[in-house]
């Protein structure tokens, strides 16, 4: 009898898909939603050919050295900074993410976070809840306009471009974009979307969204010098990650209303958010949900364990970070 490969499901799984890895593999499955400590994860992956994580496991080249069995990594995020990619390409273990499959629903929520923003529910819900709704006035609450403003989208990949076709052709909002290299001609003129320079980008936008990768080059990415650029009435949106934002510069920003309003789903300490966001009345404050959809977040587990399944059976992963490891 052949023995199964041993894995670890570093966080709590749906039935089907532990169902569907335990076919395959000796699952061991941290079931807590708990992270385990870097101290948990190093002790739990000995032995283990493979790991099926979420975006709170790093994995680093220590952890590597340590887990010399270790094959494979596979991510149930799309973002997956929280891997040491060279690392892994350099011991041979796949890793992969989740990528496609949450592109319209995180888009959806973004652009539902930008209205937020914009119009100030959140302000106006925690005013009705406080009882604090007593009378009306002209300018009560009065918030930015979404329609036939200009859109900012940093980091045109596939969740900008989701964001750019539902502010075109929903709101009719004209679309500039900034991204390292241009879009494709035929997409540009499919989204009638415009790339503009960085400081063109956050001096023009209406309305900002931050849908970029995290990186080293990426990081605070928006600090004081970029939101200085920003129009006074502009909002600023952050899907992506948080330390794309220096969230100080953004509480200072905010506080002093040099930009009218922020909608933030994602924080650089996460799930610590940072105090001086907490106390001002016009951010909203998301905690990490974009992509939260039972179906969405069910097709990114199985995508997860299908990258999984095939990284240590031999056959091709569907959406490898590294394919080069296969060939190696």
């Amino acid at each position: 009898m052949d023995v199964k490969p041993k894995i670890l499901v570093a966080r709590r799984a749906p039935a089907a898909v532990l169902e569907k890895l335990s076919a395959h593999f000796d699952v061991d499955c941290h079931a807590g939603d708990a992270p385990l400590s870097p101290e948990e994860l190093r002790a739990r992956l000995q032995g283990k050919a493979g790991v099926y994580i979420t975006g709170t496991e790093r994995i680093t080249a220590e952890l590597l050295d340590a887990c010399p069995a270790l094959r494979a990594v596979c991510t149930m995020t799309v973002g997956y900074n929280h891997i040491d990619l060279a690392a892994c390409t350099a011991r041979r273990v796949l890793v992969s993410n989740t990528p496609d499959v949450l592109t319209e629903t995180t888009a959806d929520f973004g652009f539902a976070l930008l209205m937020a923003t914009a119009r100030r529910m959140s302000e106006g819900e925690r005013l009705l809840r406080d009882g604090g709704w007593k009378s009306w006035a002209w300018d009560f609450l009065a918030g930015s306009e979404v329609h036939g403003t200009t859109l900012g989208i940093l980091g045109m990949g596939r969740i900008g471009q989701a964001i750019a076709r539902r502010g075109r052709f929903g709101f009719r909002m004209k679309v500039i974009y900034h991204n390292r290299s241009p879009l494709p001609a035929g997409i540009e003129a499919e989204l009638d979307a415009r790339r503009v320079a960085k400081d063109e980008l956050l001096r023009q936008a209406d309305h900002l969204v931050l849908v970029l990768p995290y990186s080293a080059e990426s990081h605070h990415c928006i600090a004081a010098a970029e939101l200085a650029l920003m129009k006074p009435t502009a909002t600023l949106v952050n899907i992506a990650r948080g330390g794309i934002v220096d969230e100080d510069a953004l509480a200072a920003a905010l506080r002093e209303r040099r930009i009218a309003a922020a909608g933030l789903d994602v924080f650089e300490g996460e799930p610590r958010v940072n105090p001086a966001l907490l106390t001002l009345p016009n951010v909203v404050l998301t905690p990490h949900i974009a992509s939260a959809t039972m179906p969405t977040r069910l097709a990114m587990a199985h995508l997860a364990a299908d990258n999984l399944v095939a990284a240590l059976t031999g056959a091709a992963p569907p959406t490898p970070l590294n394919p080069e490891v296969l060939s190696a």
